[in-house]
């Protein structure tokens, strides 16, 4: 059984060879199944830290991802608040379970480090959102968080205010009369006590940016027992295919593999040994309720995960909102964790890992996982200085999330439900009207939209009333969370019919993503032949509301002609694969999407939903 060139004490091993059996199934004969993380390694773990337990130093990471600022907890209602059927999340019960965890861990002789994944901020409620996610990073310095990659949503409002949320700082935005509100009502902001990591971030010109190559460091050393353990944090290389342009002009994000590995040589010239990987890139299993197990899964981390460098000795991922717990191959052949916490601060994966001080490396077929769900039941008590936080924010966010801007028409639904028969969604139509009709994006010379396409994956909710059967500001933000802004351009005729065949051609051939439209009304083959081809959309069944003008019949969309289109920035830099969008000319930026949605509600009180027929199929 290969170790990896790795040193072990005699005692060791004996220890291994009597348990050569039971690792079997964790070192594997597949350089290409994953597998779970189970008992056999733990009974190796076990073995040897008993048997030897002056010599290997014992260290649990503590790992979470995809927090998305979720302080609160979410009803168990919604999938968002449980992990299968066990209430879970809120940053008050994380606190509560990663504090309770680093007590075990101290008590068996472990050090503990809190590690993340990437996402902590970005796509946030507006309890975090409103102030810029500070109520977040506020949270994760009390909650202890040491280190952490960054992820795509860090990203989202540019890589200039991420680094305010490093090291801290203010910002003029309106005191909250823009539904946002940096350091409301005298509150400081002192930035990250963690350190972020960014080794694939990286600067076209580093001698723009003071000779720094990356956004952040790519990597952090930590002295554990005297032995030296190194993180590399990462986000996927896509990166910059799902995050507005604007904030990323001037940094590429490279290769995960060719970057890590890149860092290998460097690390060990500094002495280390023990590296672990904070990966923003995800897996997707086979079952997602089994979040201990790690059957049939696949997914970008997994081949990221069997090709780094045999010296990386665990992978923490995220991005895919999945929870898993696995076992692959390295290069070599030897066994390597690759875990992943669900998403919401609803679970937390425990590394446990064995160091040899001989080597100074992690003992991998001792190396095991487990996936703890953060219950937020009666039988939990939530830390109280988390709990007084959020207080504190609940009652600075009240005005912006109070404010009342319509209602809706009395037994109607917006949903964001899509017809079957085509895609289009109540809600999906009434986002796509609203930035049509947005005046910010309306040229000096008076040219307004005639078409508007809105990505699907920007709704995240549906659109409801409170008690009082009102629709809030705060209910609004929560269908469009993402603060992007609403761009219009020219684009013709031609181009808009490669857009359309985008959402099941390219990138999204595997995953359609149908656009939610407005002025535009086509028909798709869903045919298997249809969909081989470049091209599915029905011959003459495109047409525009040319003019503008809803009461003035649409008219055939003409290859040749020029039109005038608006989508969020994020579909205008080509987001989500649909690159004919970076084709646009005259490109104006407006408002914020969420202002679009605002003012069509004010404007039309109480709001009715529309039929679902823009978009129908065939056969």
């Amino acid at each position: 059984m290969p170790f990896h060139g790795r040193r072990l004490s005699a005692l060791s091993v004996v220890a291994l060879s009597t348990l050569a059996l039971g690792i079997s199934t964790v070192a594997g004969s597949s350089a290409t199944a994953a597998r779970p993380s189970g008992p056999d390694a733990k009974s190796v773990y076990t073995h040897l830290q008993k048997s030897n337990t002056k010599d290997f130093v014992k260290l649990d990471l503590l790992a979470l991802n995809d927090f998305h600022g979720n302080l609160e907890t979410v009803p168990s209602t919604s999938s968002s608040g449980r992990i299968n059927n066990t209430p879970a999340g809120g940053a008050a019960y994380l606190a509560r379970k990663i504090r309770d965890e680093r007590k075990t861990s101290r008590a068996n002789g472990a050090v503990p480090i809190t590690v993340a994944a990437g996402d902590l901020i970005g796509a946030s409620p507006l309890l975090s959102a409103a102030f810029h996610d500070e109520p977040t990073i506020k949270a994760m310095n009390r909650i202890g968080l040491q280190v952490t990659s960054v992820g795509n949503h860090e990203f989202d409002e540019g890589y200039r205010e991420l680094k305010r949320m490093q090291h801290g700082g203010c910002l003029d935005d309106g005191d909250g009369a823009n539904g946002q509100d940096s350091c409301p009502a005298g509150q400081d902001f002192e930035g990250a006590k963690f350190q972020y990591l960014s080794a694939n971030a990286k600067f076209d010109d580093p001698a723009a940016h003071g000779g720094h190559e990356t956004v952040f460091p790519g990597t952090k050393i930590f002295k554990v027992k005297g032995q030296k353990v190194a993180f590399i944090g990462m986000t996927l290389e896509g990166t910059a295919s799902i995050v507005s342009q604007a904030g990323i002009q001037g940094v590429t994000f490279t290769d995960e593999v060719e970057t890590a590995n890149a860092l290998v040589p460097k690390l060990r010239a500094k002495g280390v040994k023990s590296i672990v990987v904070l990966l923003h890139e995800g897996v997707a299993p086979a079952d997602p309720t089994a979040y201990n197990d790690c059957t049939a899964s696949s997914g970008p981390a997994l081949d990221i995960a069997q090709n780094l460098d045999p010296a990386i000795d665990a992978v923490v991922s995220g991005h895919t909102h999945q929870a898993y717990n696995c076992v692959v191959d390295d290069p070599a052949g030897n066994p390597r964790l690759l875990t992943s916490a669900s998403s919401f601060g609803r679970m937390v994966s425990k590394l446990h890992l064995l160091i040899d001080p001989r080597t100074h490396d992690i003992v991998r077929p001792a190396e095991y996982a487990r996936n703890m769900i953060v219950r937020n039941d009666s039988t939990v008590t939530p830390a109280g200085d988390l709990l007084s936080l959020i207080d504190t924010y609940k009652t600075l966010v009240a005005p912006i999330e109070n404010e009342v801007i319509g209602h809706i028409e009395p037994g109607s639904q917006i949903t964001r439900t899509a017809d079957a028969d085509g895609g289009d969604s109540p809600l999906g139509n009434l986002i796509a009207d609203a930035q049509k009709a947005d005046s910010s994006v309306v040229t000096g010379s008076g040219q307004k939209p005639v078409i508007a396409l809105m990505n699907p994956g920007g709704i995240r909710a549906d659109l409801v009333e409170n008690e009082q059967g009102e629709v809030t500001y705060g209910k609004a933000f929560s269908v469009q969370p993402f603060n992007n802004f609403v761009v219009s351009m020219d684009l013709t005729g031609a181009q808009i019919k490669a857009l359309l065949n985008e959402q099941w051609n390219g990138g999204n051939e595997g995953s359609k993503k149908i656009l939610q439209v407005s002025g535009l009304t086509y028909t798709w083959d869903t045919s298997d032949a249809a969909l081989a081809d470049t091209d599915a959309l029905v011959p003459g069944s495109v047409m525009v509301d040319a003019d503008g003008d809803p009461a003035t019949p649409m008219v055939a969309l003409e290859d040749g002609t020029t039109y005038r289109v608006v989508a969020n920035n994020f579909l205008s830099d080509g987001g989500d694969g649909f690159a004919t969008f970076k084709e646009g000319t005259a490109k104006l930026i407006g408002g914020l999407d969420i202002d679009s949605l605002r003012s069509y509600l004010l404007a039309h009180d109480p709001v009715s939903p529309t039929p679902t027929d823009r978009i129908t199929q065939q056969p």
